[in-house]
C-alpha cells in the first residue's frame, strides 16, 4: 500500500488510533538511538527524541490514556503522552537542555515514571471487558502488572528466566490469564498471581500467542529461535489406549539366535549389494550438478566486499536438482572457502515430486581482503525417501563440486621483471603458447602475451608467467610466495586439460629446484605470532573485566549505603577500565581479522609446497592425499585447535611410522592431548626432517604391512632367515634355548622351503622370549633386527603360507608388529 524508507535504524515499533483518531491507526517506530518516529499512512509526520536516552526498550501504546508505555535503560517503566509529543520541540537533531529552552515548542517531559529496578523483555497493554485496563510488565525476574496511572496492581516473582509472555481473557470475573514462556521449554498458565498450569514445551519459546483456528478455540501459538512454528493446545482428552499385560514366558535362546543369524544375513547381503553398486547408481534417486557460467556478471553481485577495488567481479552458478523419485524435505547448502562468499547459501524446498527438477542461481565473490587458497565450491543437497517401513523418510546425501574461474580472484595486467620468489615447473612436452592455455587473459591482438603473461589479484599483488621458447619449462614468480599457488594450479591443470583434448596420456611435470621452506617457515611463524597476540589480548580482556566487575561491585556497596560515602574517583576508575576493555576488544577482533589473513595465507602455501614436493618425488595418488591429510587438516581454526599442533603431530606420527630410520624412532609415544607449543621451532625441524626422509626414498603409507617393510628396508642389511636354522634349534613351549645369532644366520646361505606350523611355533615362541629382555619398555636393537627379519621373511613367503594356516598366519603378524611399534 505504502512505504517509507528509514533514515535510521529501528528498533521495534507500535500503532493505534493516537491522539483519539477515528477509523484508522497511526505508526510509531522506536529507532536504535531513541527516536520515536510516528507515520500517518503515506505521510510522516514528525519525530521526537526520548530525554535520557541510552539503549532502545520495549514499546507499547495504551488507547485509554492516549500514551505510549517503555521501559528505559534506567529499569523504569516511563509514560509520555501523546499530546506532549506532538507539541514538543521539533527532533531534527539532538539538542542539549539548554538549547531545549531557548527553541521553539515545549519540552518532552515524562507522564508518569515506575521504578521496577531491572530490565524488561516485553510491556503489553490489555483491556477486557470483565477486567479493568492494565499494563503488563515482564522484567528479568518479576512479572509486573500496573495500573494505567503507573501504581503497581500485583507483582509475581519468577523463579526462572522467561523469555516472552502474553496476556489473554480469562473465564472468571476481574481476573486476566497470563501464558510465560521460559528457557527450561516450560509455558506456564497464570490467573493473576497464582500459577494454574504448566506445560513442557518442545523449544525455547522466543514469541507466544492465543487464537482461534478454525473451531478450535485458545490455540496457542508458540515461535522457536530457529523459526518453527508450533500451534498446540491445553487439551485433557483421554487416552483410549492402554498397553496389554505382558507374558511370562521362558525365553527361547535357540529360537533367538536362528532369528539373529536371518537377521545378519539380511545386513551383509544389504552392504554388499550397496557396496557394490557404482558411485553413480547410489544417489540415482536425486542428482545434483552446479554449472559455472563462463562469462563474469555483467553486474556484480558482489555483497559487503571488503575488497578495496573499484569493481569487485562476481561469477553466476546455476544448480539443479533432477529428482527421479518422490523425494521429501530436500535441503541445499551452498558452501565455498572464504574469503569467497555466495550471495545465498541454504535453500529449502518443498518435497520434489517424481521426474521433477529444481534449479536455483547464486552468484559466488570475494568478500575478505585476502586470496583464496581454493577456487572450488561443493553443493549438498540433504533429503528423505520413504520406504514402506519407514514412511517419515530416510535421510540420505548428494553432493556436487564445481570449479571457479581464476578471472573472480584477478585480473590480467603488466608482466613483472623483478620478484622475490621463483619457481620453474618442466614438462616433458614443448611450450603451449598462452594464447591457447589462457584466451580469457590473452589479448589476441598482443603477440608479446605469447610466452609472458602478468596476473593482477584483487588484493593489490601481482603475478607474472613466463614459458620457455627453447626448453620445456614455464617460469612463475612473484613478491609473495602464498601468490604463486593459484597460477601454478591453474597452469598445471590448464596444461592437462589441453594435452587430454590432445589425446595425450603420458604428459607430466615435474620439479627439480629446491622447495622454498625458509619462506614458508616465515609464513608460519607470522601466523604462529598471531595466535600468540590473540592469548595475550584474551588474558588481557579477562584481567580487565575482573576488574570492571570488582569496581562495579564496589560503587553499588557505596550506591545503597543509607549514609552516602564519597566515591573516592571510582566513576573515574570504571570510566577508564570501559575504555580499555572497548579498546583491547577492538583490538583483538582487528588481531582475529588479521589471523584469518595470515591463516589463508598459509594454506596457499601449504598447497604450494605439496604440489612441489609431490612433482619433486613424483608422489602417486594416495601419498599426495596423505600429504594433504597431514598438512591441511583443518578448514578454518578454532581458538582449542590450532594449525600448528595439528601438523606436528600429523607429521611426528609419520616420521616414526612409516619414514622411520630407527627403532629408536619407531618406540617413541606421542602425546594424546594436543596444545598451543611455545614456539614453532619442533615443527620446522620436523618438516625438515620429513622433507628429507623423503629425498632419501621413503613412501608414505597408513597401512601397518606397508610401514613394516618399509621399517625394514630403512634400517638395511636384513638377511633372510634360514628355514635349516630354524628347524634346528626351534624352541619347545618352556624352553629357554635361543636361536643361533642373526651374524651366523646371515653368512649361510638361504634354502627356499615352504612354512609349516612347527616352524611358526618356533618363531613365535622366540618372539616370546625374545621379549623378556628389553630395557625400559622398549626392544633390543638385535632382537629388533631378527624380529624385521623375521616379517620380511614371512611376507617373501606369504602365498604357499597363506593356503595352509591364514589365521595362524595373522595372528603371528600382529603379534609381530605389536613387538615393533
Amino acid at each position: 500500500m505504502y512505504e517509507h524508507n528509514l533514515q535510521r535504524t529501528a528498533c521495534n515499533m507500535t500503532y493505534g488510533p493516537f491522539g483519539g483518531v477515528k477509523g484508522r491507526d497511526l505508526i510509531c517506530i522506536q529507532s536504535m538511538d531513541g527516536m520515536l518516529m510516528l507515520f500517518e499512512q503515506e505521510s510522516y509526520a514528525f519525530g521526537r527524541f526520548l530525554p535520557g536516552f541510552l539503549l532502545p526498550g520495549p514499546l507499547a501504546y495504551s488507547s485509554r490514556t492516549d500514551s505510549f508505555i517503555t521501559v528505559s535503560s534506567c529499569q523504569q517503566v516511563e509514560s509520555y503522552k501523546y499530546q506532549v509529543l506532538a507539541f514538543a520541540t521539533d527532533a531534527d537533531e539532538r539538542q542539549e537542555p539548554e538549547q531545549q529552552k531557548l527553541s521553539s515548542g515545549k519540552r518532552l517531559v515524562v507522564d508518569w515514571v515506575l521504578n521496577i529496578g531491572e530490565q524488561a523483555l516485553d510491556v503489553c497493554v490489555v483491556s477486557f471487558d470483565q477486567a479493568v485496563s492494565s499494563v503488563f510488565v515482564l522484567g528479568e525476574r518479576n512479572f509486573f502488572c500496573l495500573k494505567d496511572n503507573g501504581q503497581i496492581r500485583f507483582m509475581k516473582k519468577l523463579d526462572y528466566s522467561p523469555s516472552c509472555f502474553v496476556p489473554y481473557c480469562s473465564v472468571k470475573e476481574g481476573t486476566i490469564n497470563t501464558l510465560i514462556g521460559n528457557h527450561s521449554k516450560i509455558l506456564n498458565v497464570y490467573q493473576d498471581v497464582t500459577l494454574k498450569w504448566a506445560t513442557q514445551l518442545p523449544h525455547i519459546p522466543v514469541a507466544v500467542k492465543v487464537a482461534n483456528l478454525q473451531d478450535l478455540k485458545g490455540v496457542i501459538v508458540t515461535l522457536s529461535d530457529a523459526g518453527h512454528l508450533q500451534c498446540s493446545y491445553l487439551g485433557t482428552d483421554p487416552s483410549i489406549f492402554q498397553a496389554p499385560k505382558v507374558e511370562s514366558r521362558e525365553i527361547n535362546y535357540e529360537e533367538y539366535d536362528a532369528e539373529m543369524k536371518e537377521l545378519q544375513k539380511i545386513i551383509r547381503e544389504a552392504t554388499t549389494t550397496q557396496a557394490g553398486l557404482p558411485q553413480s547408481e547410489k544417489h540415482k534417486d536425486l542428482t545434483v550438478t552446479a554449472e559455472v557460467s563462463p562469462d563474469l556478471d555483467a553486474e556484480s553481485q558482489a555483497i559487503d566486499s571488503e575488497v578495496k577495488a573499484e569493481a569487485v567481479p562476481s561469477v553466476t552458478v546455476k544448480i539443479t536438482l533432477q529428482s527421479r523419485v518422490t523425494v521429501q524435505k530436500p535441503n541445499l547448502t551452498v558452501s565455498v572457502q572464504a574469503p569467497l562468499a555466495v550471495t545465498c547459501d541454504q535453500f529449502i524446498f518443498d518435497d520434489l515430486e517424481q521426474d521433477s527438477s529444481e534449479t536455483v542461481v547464486v552468484s559466488v565473490f570475494l568478500k575478505g581482503n585476502c586470496s583464496p587458497s581454493e577456487l572450488e565450491g561443493n553443493c549438498l543437497v540433504s533429503y528423505n525417501i520413504a520406504t514402506e517401513l519407514n514412511p517419515e523418510g530416510i535421510p540420505r546425501v548428494a553432493q556436487c563440486n564445481f570449479r571457479l574461474p581464476l578471472r573472480l580472484v584477478c585480473s590480467p595486467a603488466q608482466p613483472s621483471k623483478a620478484a622475490h620468489h621463483k619457481l620453474t615447473i618442466e614438462t616433458n612436452k614443448p611450450p603451449i603458447t598462452f594464447l591457447t592455455i589462457f584466451p580469457d587473459f590473452v589479448d589476441p591482438s598482443d603477440d608479446d602475451q605469447a610466452n609472458v603473461l602478468g596476473f593482477q589479484f584483487l588484493t593489490g599483488s601481482k603475478t607474472t608467467l613466463l614459458a620457455s621458447k627453447t626448453s620445456q619449462r614455464y617460469r612463475i614468480q612473484s613478491d609473495h610466495l602464498e601468490d604463486l599457488w593459484l597460477i601454478t594450479k591453474e597452469l598445471t591443470l590448464r596444461l592437462e586439460e589441453h594435452f587430454k583434448k590432445q589425446n595425450c596420456k603420458d604428459f607430466a611435470c615435474s620439479f627439480s629446484g629446491s622447495i622454498p621452506l625458509q619462506e614458508y617457515f616465515e609464513l608460519i611463524d607470522q601466523h604462529f605470532e598471531l595466535r600468540l597476540n590473540a592469548e595475550r589480548f584474551q588474558e588481557l580482556l579477562s584481567e580487565r573485566a575482573v576488574q570492571f566487575r570488582a569496581i562495579e561491585r564496589r560503587l553499588l556497596t557505596r550506591f545503597k549505603d543509607r549514609t552516602p560515602a564519597p566515591l573516592q574517583h571510582l566513576d573515574t576508575l570504571l570510566e577508564g577500565t570501559f575504555r580499555e576493555v572497548i579498546a583491547l576488544a577492538d583490538a583483538a577482533e582487528a588481531n582475529q581479522a588479521s589471523m584469518f589473513q595470515a591463516f589463508t595465507k598459509l594454506q596457499s602455501a601449504t598447497h604450494l609446497v605439496l604440489m612441489l614436493l609431490s612433482l619433486w618425488q613424483k608422489l602417486s595418488a594416495d601419498q599426495v592425499a596423505i600429504l594433504e591429510a597431514t598438512f591441511l587438516p583443518l578448514a578454518e581454526e578454532t581458538q582449542e585447535l590450532g594449525w600448528e599442533e595439528t601438523v606436528d603431530a600429523a607429521i611426528s606420527y609419520l616420521l616414526r611410522t612409516c619414514l622411520s630410520k630407527s627403532s629408536k624412532e619407531q618406540a617413541l609415544t606421542v602425546s594424546s592431548q594436543l596444545s598451543m607449543p611455545k614456539d614453532t621451532s619442533r615443527l620446522k625441524k620436523n618438516i625438515t626432517l620429513f622433507c628429507d626422509r623423503l629425498a632419501k626414498g621413503g613412501r608414505l603409507s597408513l597401512g601397518t604391512d606397508s610401514a613394516t617393510q618399509q621399517a625394514a628396508v630403512l634400517l638395511g642389511g636384513c638377511a633372510t632367515i634360514p628355514e635349516s636354522e630354524l628347524e634346528e634349534g626351534a624352541v619347545v613351549p618352556g624352553s629357554a634355548a635361543q636361536l643361533p645369532t642373526h651374524r651366523k644366520m646371515a653368512k649361510q646361505k638361504s634354502k627356499p622351503a615352504v612354512m609349516n606350523e612347527d616352524i611358526l611355533l618356533a618363531r613365535i615362541w622366540y618372539l616370546r622370549s625374545s621379549g623378556g629382555s628389553r630395557v625400559s619398555g622398549r626392544v633390543q636393537e638385535s632382537n629388533l633386527t631378527i624380529l624385521v627379519s623375521c616379517v620380511s621373511y614371512l611376507l617373501e613367503q606369504w602365498g604357499p603360507f597363506a593356503s595352509s594356516c591364514p589365521y595362524l598366519c595373522h595372528v603371528l603378524l600382529a603379534k609381530m608388529i605389536n613387538d615393533i611399534e
